[in-house]
């Protein structure tokens, strides 16, 4: 096997010589799933998500679960490994730091992420606020689906970094009754009971799940219960309606950030800030309440209407005070598709509206929590501060897909935007106010053409938009009440202004298939104003400064390779998946650091599997990830190491798909690594506090059984 610096070389000559192909095409109106006979439910929902995405000028991800839950499944970085173009790691639990094309490039861990839209069952999830996290529960989904950059555009996406879709089950792909059961390394327990069925033209999903973990990290104890239940209705031939609800409580102990030398020396070891402060994210109970209809108007049209509730109030004990916040959103979304002939041309078109906005009890309360600088003298729980945030989000889009000349066609897309950000420091009453209204656009222009029935190749250009959060116009601000202030003294006082962050972004590349295996390539490149981006004023500060930043070029390469490698007569089947990042972030020409690379995420970013499956339903794989050195602050004065992991995982698929089993052994090394950075300004080439270790070396096992 190569070495791991030569991995990502070896993946991209593969994939710039394989030829290329695409999935099924056609525009997917009506509510019937056109597959083999032979197929299952579920094999027909997947295949056309497939055939969706590959009617996508640019890059696209389909995660089938079926796959990763054949191992340790906790969060959203096992949910995406493998995938190119997508950067998901964990600092200990499941607050897990995501990025597409730089998006929110340096949030921590843990943070309401920027830069992605994001849906659970193609209703948003992601508010004015950012994405919270707690609602993610991997064990819930059935398939992801990602559309990278301006290619979630037909979603309302018109962030940098694109459109993720989070689809759970329904009645219609889910055994009448499953358990699953899995326990690991670090105190790792995990649980869950499920039923699903189709009773005439009614079905419903149902799961009930529990978590907990000692964390491999000291002070990262996590645990969460939850619940998840859909119900479907099929009024007649031409509607149908679907009601969700989803409800999680999560409780994660923080260990805060540590230096190098500690994750070398004694990576287990939590910041002793933390520790003595006993930080902890508490999340009481976040719930989800959504419905979504679709009327079939006729064979080539449809209009699909959908309407969210989204509670997700928050108990954060990080430094010496105590926040309580409160967060509700109402999102709206109107979609209409329809399919026409254009002067004897084919044309697929859609608009789509889509409206969230905060409640009005969206805000916080500051509390003391144990003495400090600011708050000496002061009894726990003496009120700080009261603050409000408040925002919306309103997209307008319309899109064609237009077949100017046999298997080319164009895509066009025109979106408007407008945004409200407002932060109110109510309490005390000296306290400012900062109130932004934005309008703005997005657009993009695209082609694919279908080389071959087996080859694709693709390109669009786009511009993107994202406003900034609420909350970050208020943590932000550098002016804070003066000495004199009781209480609030050193307390930040008039929130912010901020700009949008918007970007011009160039893709080119394609997807297919060939004797070495079906593969997908992207390059793009970005130039991007006013970026977003997040610092760590110090070592011991719990919360990024975010604030717009000079002009930054965005530019990489993403590509996959899955590929067949050797089929004994037996009917078994040896496959190698790679996947393989190229991220080159930096600024263009900025006063103080010139050309420097943008801080908090690798370079190179490479993971392989090697795994062999027996007729008989048995497995084995060995695989790895590799990972270069990040910068940890805007000086680029200081570097984490680069590191390669491995593990490995055994397993058992019954025939009749009725029960699995699976062990899974991660870093059999031990190797002690940097997972995620938050990054500060500048570290004058000193060893911060800025890193979150990665997990060492650990074991778990797992099975699941089904009433079908």
């Amino acid at each position: 096997m190569p070495s791991p610096e030569s991995l990502p070389a070896v993946l991209l000559g593969l994939a710039l010589v394989c030829p290329a192909m695409t999935e099924a095409q056609g525009l997917e109106l009506g509510q019937v799933l056109i597959g083999a006979e032979d197929q299952s439910d579920e094999d027909q929902v997947i295949e056309a998500a497939k055939a969706r995405l590959a009617q996508v000028p640019g890059g696209t991800n389909m995660v089938d679960l079926r796959r990763p839950l054949q191992g340790r499944v906790a969060s959203n970085q096992d949910v995406l490994a493998y995938q190119p173009g997508i950067y998901a790691q964990s600092a200990g639990n499941e607050g897990v730091k995501i990025s597409i094309r730089g998006s929110g490039i340096n949030r921590a861990p843990g943070a309401h992420a920027s830069g992605l839209y994001t849906m659970l069952d193609g209703l948003p999830l992601t508010g004015p606020g950012g994405t919270p996290y707690e609602l993610l529960e991997p064990l819930w989904l059935e398939h992801v689906e990602v559309l990278r950059g301006a290619n979630g555009f037909d979603r309302g996406a018109l962030a940098l970094g694109g459109a993720i879709d989070y689809v759970s089950h329904t009645g219609y792909d889910s055994p009448l009754l499953q358990v699953r059961y899995a326990t690991g390394s670090h105190g790792y327990l995990q649980r869950q009971v499920s039923s699903g069925q189709v009773l005439g033209d009614f079905d419903y999903y149902v799961a009930m799940t529990e978590a907990n973990a000692d964390g491999y990290q000291d002070h990262t104890a996590s645990e969460s219960q939850g619940v998840i239940a859909n119900f479907g209705y099929r009024l007649n031939s031409d509607l149908e309606t679907r009601f969700y609800l989803r409800h999680r409580q999560t409780d994660n102990e923080l260990a805060g950030r540590v230096t190098k030398h500690s994750i070398e020396h004694d990576p287990r070891a939590a910041n002793p800030t933390y520790v003595a402060r006993d930080d902890r994210r508490d999340e009481p109970g976040s719930t989800f309440i959504g419905n979504k209809t679709t009327w079939y108007i006729d064979d080539d049209s449809s209009i699909q209407t959908g309407l969210v509730y989204h509670d997700y109030p928050m108990d954060l004990s990080e430094g010496p005070n105590r926040l309580k916040v409160a967060y509700t959103d109402v999102s709206g979304t109107f979609d209409y598709k329809r399919r026409d002939t254009l002067w004897g041309l084919q044309s697929q078109s859609t608009l789509g509206l889509r409206v969230t906005r905060h409640l009005p009890n969206a805000g916080a309360s500051e509390f003391v929590r144990i003495p400090s600088a600011n708050t000496a003298g002061y009894a726990p729980g003496t009120l700080i501060r009261n603050f409000t945030y408040q925002g919306s989000d309103t997209v307008l889009h319309v899109g064609n897909d237009l077949e100017i000349a046999d298997d080319l066609w164009l895509t066009t897309g025109l979106a408007a935007l407008y945004t409200r950000r407002e932060s109110d420091v109510t309490y005390p009453q000296e306290g400012g106010k900062t109130s932004l209204h934005d309008w703005d656009y997005a657009s993009r222009v695209g082609m694919r053409y279908q080389l071959a029935p087996d080859l694709q190749l693709f390109g669009n250009l786009s511009r993107s938009v994202e406003a900034p959060h609420p909350w970050s116009l208020i943590y932000s601000s550098n002016i804070r009440f003066p000495a004199g202030s009781g209480v609030a003294t050193g307390a930040q006082r008039d929130p912010v202004k901020l700009q949008n962050q918007t970007a011009t972004t160039l893709e080119i590349g394609g997807r297919g298939d060939s004797t070495l295996g079906q593969w997908s390539l992207a390059w793009y490149y970005a130039q991007v104003r006013h970026e977003l981006l997040s610092v760590l004023p110090d070592a011991s500060a719990t919360t990024p400064y975010e604030l717009n930043a000079s002009p930054t070029v965005h530019q990489g390469v993403e590509a996959s390779l899955l590929s067949p490698l050797w089929s004994p007569d037996d009917g078994g089947q040896l496959s190698l998946r790679q996947s393989y990042t190229f991220s080159d972030f930096h600024y263009r020409d900025d006063d103080r650091f010139g050309d420097n690379r943008l801080p908090g995420l690798p370079m190179h970013y490479y993971h392989g599997e090697l795994r062999y499956d027996w007729p008989q339903g048995f497995f084995a794989a060995f695989n790895t990830q590799w990972v270069s050195t990040v910068a940890v602050d805007y000086a680029n004065s200081y570097y984490t190491d680069p590191y390669a992991i491995f593990g490995a995982t055994l397993g058992y698929n019954a025939p009749k798909g009725d029960w699995q089993t699976w062990l899974d052994l991660r870093n059999l090394t031990d190797k002690h690594y940097a997972a995620t950075v938050t990054p500060g300004y500048d570290d004058k080439g000193l060893d911060a506090a800025r890193s979150t270790p990665g997990e060492g070396m650990a074991m778990y096992v797992g099975v699941s059984w089904s009433l079908l």
